[in-house]
């Protein structure tokens, strides 16, 4: 999900007011989540050619479809490279995986056919993608994992040890904070206020903090690296096991919900090509499940959608 940005490392308190972030200041770091870097509203140059350049890969029967996540995404990579292997043969298709360098270039190579997908995003991200860039075409056709997402710390053991006026790390993209913010009500360590959109929520929709928690927002891969200095952080499994932190410190983990599974994302100028139904149907095949709850490259970090 980046442009490895520099960490923001400001300190605010719950229910600041100082608190408001639009999504064209706030950044994201390498990959996910569903979603990967910063989304910016300015065009960026992406080096992806064309396989044809009068015609979309997605529209040209026989082509490779380039599946993007961004660069050093191992986990999906290796989903990718298994449906390759073997899903998609029994859709007549070729797919390969292609890393990218951050959300802009993932979404508007999507957007204008360089590539035929990406899933390395939630439908909240796509949203906000949208928002910021309106010359975007792109469509979430259908889920495909949930990625592994808890609250951890290397300090205590439970959700309930964490002290009076502990700093808690939240991402420091709006959708993956409120992504943040859902879980701490989920462990009770906070309540939101009645009737707000939760999946939109900040620091300012918070209507109770028993424990005055104090919020610091860093970016995914800076996040990791601070643990040692919160006494809790709220993040995506894979970059913890990416900075060598055991799983045991993941002491609050439950099953996200379908707002932040990832979704197998295409161009919507590409919907109704065969190539794109066929490349759909891959992703969608009961053997994309089998191998997300089995494999030991993926297990943990992508999680299945069936039986959560």
């Amino acid at each position: 999900m980046s442009e490895n940005p520099s960490p923001s490392a400001s300190t605010t308190p719950a229910a600041s007011p100082e608190h408001g972030f639009t999504l064209r200041k706030r950044r994201k770091a390498p990959w996910i989540a569903g979603g990967a870097a910063a989304v910016v509203a300015a065009g960026a140059f992406i080096a992806v050619p064309l396989l044809n350049p009068e015609r979309s890969a997605a529209e040209t029967e026989g082509a490779t479809l380039l599946v993007a996540t961004a660069e050093g995404n191992s986990a999906e990579q290796a989903l990718v490279e298994f449906i390759d292997e073997e899903v998609a043969p029994k859709y007549g298709i070729d797919i390969e995986f292609k890393g990218l360098s951050d959300s802009n270039t993932i979404n508007r190579a999507v957007s204008e056919g360089e590539v035929a997908a990406t899933i390395y995003q939630h439908k909240l991200w796509l949203g906000q993608v949208l928002e910021a860039n309106p010359d975007f075409r792109e469509t979430a056709v259908g889920p495909v994992f949930r990625w592994g997402f808890g609250i951890w710390s290397d300090k205590y053991k439970t959700v309930e040890e964490i002290p009076e006026g502990g700093t808690v790390s939240l991402y420091s993209d709006p959708a993956n904070e409120a992504q943040g913010l859902w879980l701490l009500e989920r462990a009770g360590l906070i309540t939101l206020k009645e009737g707000v959109n939760k999946w939109e929520a900040t620091q300012k929709d918070i209507a109770e903090n028993p424990k005055n928690l104090r919020f610091r927002l860093l970016d995914f891969a800076a996040q990791s690296r601070a643990l040692p200095d919160l006494d809790a952080a709220v993040g995506y499994t894979e970059y913890y096991t990416a900075a060598k932190i055991p799983l045991e410190q993941q002491i609050f983990a439950p099953p996200a919900p379908d707002e932040f599974a990832s979704q197998l994302t295409v161009g919507t100028d590409y919907l109704e090509t065969e190539n794109i139904k066929k490349l759909t149907q891959a992703f969608q095949d009961p053997a994309v499940q089998e191998f997300l709850a089995t494999d030991p490259e993926v297990k943990e970090l992508l999680l299945p959608i069936e039986g959560n």
